[in-house]
């Protein structure tokens, strides 16, 4: 039983990094430096801690990206 519960988490963490890999390439990030891309985040989470002016701008832009998947 503990065996099975720890594939499934294993599945779910993996999975998640999938689709997290899969918002840098939809970003056009794909062949960026990995400290690059790192810098970024970290400096992402910083502005955003405590400013819901800049969590709501990126989460627009966000929302902008997705709803252009079909072009």
């Amino acid at each position: 039983m503990a065996r099975t519960m720890t594939s499934d988490a294993r599945k779910k963490d993996t999975r998640e990094k999938i689709e997290l890999g899969g918002l840098t390439v939809k970003a056009g990030l794909r062949y960026e430096k990995r400290a690059l891309l790192l810098g970024a985040l970290l400096d992402a989470a910083r502005r955003i801690k405590g400013d819901e002016g800049e969590r709501s701008r990126l989460t627009a832009i966000g929302v902008e990206a997705f709803g252009n998947d079909d072009q």
